[in-house]
């Protein structure tokens, strides 16, 4: 059996939904897949973050340079959580073969904090279940890294039963600050899972990464394991990644993670904000919400607590096109990013109220003003409304069954301020 006919029936038995933008070495692996094309890396990405919202597992199946195109999303997913497993697939070109650059996607394990299992030909099937497992475990993203040598060689190898397993999501009365601290704390206990993997096997020098030939074999390219410290002699496709990072240590002891009470308030919309009646609605509705980055990022805080989740610029359209199906994000974040899935959502008809604040300005940084969304998205045949305009917003505020997109339109009053509220108001 190929690697990729592998892969693709351990891919398929191990997750729920498959996305794929394809280009060399995976396009044969998507397809193989029956992965769903999706218009970018990011969107796609987005997508499994979303069902995994919904319990579900996911796999994204791209190039190297397609990660480029998701990293903020993926490096957001490990500071917010995740519940079920999300696998992204990664086709490395050692050799720059079918691409315009060598990129080795190990790099991003290390960056995103996550981990990454590159299999040999005898774990391809063990290899993707681990990952999944440990995307569950460790409330994270996990890469999945392959090569040509290993897409196109003959493996062995029995499929692997499927665990239960279930992430979770960052603890709502965590700051920020809190989560980035109880996120690396888990990464730290990530290199003692690297170090007991028993997809590893260490039979003495050389080690090989990965499909690399070696008499001892190393799978959990990140974190490097602490036994893999000692060699004199790696050999691996791609940089020399295993080479300089074999004598990494874990992250320091991080402590408690910072919570609201320990601050002494929590962040909300200014007092005077135009936008209260839409998040009154909302709250009164219980419509749960994938909020954005922006102003919308404080429907996830007290006193609306709408938010489930929140994964970076432009990101909530796809995330709640696969989960809440209620998306809250501002104009700029739209015309950053977001138009991407927004164009993929309505192109698949997907139920998703995309509610869109259009104040004209970036008011979370300084209120820089901003271009008018609306000429650029009339082919969604909006719904325009004024945020003071209660009667209209009930109208439209509902739970959907086909794709719509509600611009509710106002202006941020002149030097308004965003509100705290003390811990002893929650």
């Amino acid at each position: 059996m190929k690697g990729a006919e592998a892969l693709a029936a351990a891919i398929s038995a191990g997750t729920d939904r498959q996305y794929t933008v394809p280009g060399f070495p995976i396009t044969e692996l998507g397809l193989l897949t029956r992965a769903e094309m999706v218009i970018n890396e990011k969107t796609a990405l987005e997508y499994a973050l979303g069902d995994s919202l919904a319990g579900r597992r996911a796999a994204v199946i791209i190039k190297n340079v397609g990660v480029n195109a998701c990293a903020d999303p993926l490096v957001q997913a490990t500071v917010q959580g995740i519940r079920g497993g999300v696998l992204l697939v990664v086709g490395d070109d050692p050799a720059a073969k079918g691409s315009q650059t060598a990129q080795d996607s190990r790099y991003y394990g290390e960056l995103a904090e996550i981990p990454v299992i590159e299999p040999d030909e005898v774990t391809c099937f063990s290899g993707v279940e681990a990952a999944l497992a440990a995307s569950e475990t460790f409330s994270r993203v996990a890469i999945l890294r392959l090569t040509p040598r290993l897409l196109d060689a003959e493996v062995t190898g029995v499929p692997a039963p499927r665990t239960r397993g279930s992430g979770r999501l960052a603890d709502p009365g965590w700051t920020m600050h809190g989560r980035v601290t109880a996120a690396t704390e888990i990464y730290r206990t990530m290199f003692a899972w690297s170090d007991a993997s028993l997809l590893n096997r260490w039979n003495g020098e050389p080690l090989g990464a990965g499909p690399a030939p070696g008499e001892s074999r190393l799978v959990t390219v990140n974190p490097v394991p602490a036994r893999a410290a000692p060699f004199h002699e790696i050999k691996e496709f791609g940089r020399s990644f295993v080479r300089d990072h074999r004598a990494i240590l874990p992250p320091d002891p991080q402590g408690r993670p910072e919570s609201r009470r320990d601050r002494g308030f929590s962040r909300t919309f200014c007092s005077a904000c135009p936008y209260r009646p839409l998040l009154d609605i909302l709250k009164e509705r219980d419509m749960f919400l994938i909020c954005d980055a922006g102003c919308s990022v404080f429907g996830l805080n007290p006193p609306y607590d709408l938010g489930v989740a929140s994964y970076g610029m432009g990101s909530s359209i796809a995330v709640a096109a696969r989960s809440t199906h209620v998306a809250l994000i501002g104009d700029y974040a739209l015309l950053h990013s977001g138009i991407n899935a927004l164009i993929d959502v309505y192109e698949k008809g997907l139920p998703l109220l995309c509610i869109v604040m259009k104040n004209q300005c970036a008011a979370m940084t300084g209120g820089q003003q901003v271009s008018d969304p609306i000429p650029y998205i009339l082919w969604a045949d909006p719904v325009i409304c004024p945020a003071d305009d209660e009667r209209s917003l009930r109208e439209v505020i509902h739970e959907p069954d086909a794709p719509q997109t509600v611009v509710v339109e106002a202006e941020c009053p002149e030097g308004a301020h965003h509100e705290t509220v003390e811990y002893r108001d929650l």
